[in-house]
């Protein structure tokens, strides 16, 4: 009887033991991780410096937007000179999508594979701002293509829709 009383004691002890660890995980799993499902907020990123040294460096004329409502959010920007003179801006606009502006004078057909991440082009052409723009889709992002500006390629694309992909590649000014 002895003997039976021990395994008793101990599965007893092995069901507490249990029980005590998968509180605790509970505990650790609802305290200590977050769980925000939000996306994280986007600092508003000054371009200025970017930009101007962008437009001294680059062997075309720089594209930025004037006259954007104050919802539009810069949140990326770079210039590389080595690379074919690739100038990138990124916005997040008034309802949370990604738009950006990328120039270079890298070859056309892959640079604006590579900005309008596998976009093809369409048989719609735009007419914005004096500029004849061709429309890119089907990739991960839609696409709005300027080619031929003294040299350069520029690719105004993201997730907002074609509606605000427009708005942005007006608002452009290229200096």
């Amino acid at each position: 009887m002895a003997g039976s009383n021990g395994k008793q004691k101990t599965a007893r002890d092995m069901v507490l033991s249990m029980a005590l660890i998968g509180i605790a995980a509970m505990g650790i799993w609802f305290f200590a991780i977050p769980h925000d499902d939000h996306a994280p907020k986007l600092e508003r990123k000054d371009y200025r410096v970017e930009l101007l040294t962008a437009r001294r460096g680059a062997s075309y004329p720089v594209a930025a937007p004037e006259g954007l409502p104050s919802a539009w959010k810069a949140t990326s920007v770079r210039f590389q000179h080595e690379n074919s003179d690739r100038w990138h801006l990124g916005f997040q606009t008034p309802d949370s999508q990604y738009v950006q502006i990328e120039q270079s004078t890298q070859k056309p057909a892959q640079f604006i594979d590579d900005a309008s991440q596998g976009g093809s082009a369409t048989q719609q052409t735009e007419t914005i701002a004096g500029r004849t723009w061709t429309r890119y889709s089907g990739g991960r992002y839609d696409a709005l293509v300027l080619n031929g500006t003294q040299g350069s390629t520029t690719v105004v694309a993201g997730t907002a829709s074609f509606t605000e992909l427009t708005r942005m590649a007006a608002a452009l000014k290229m200096q």
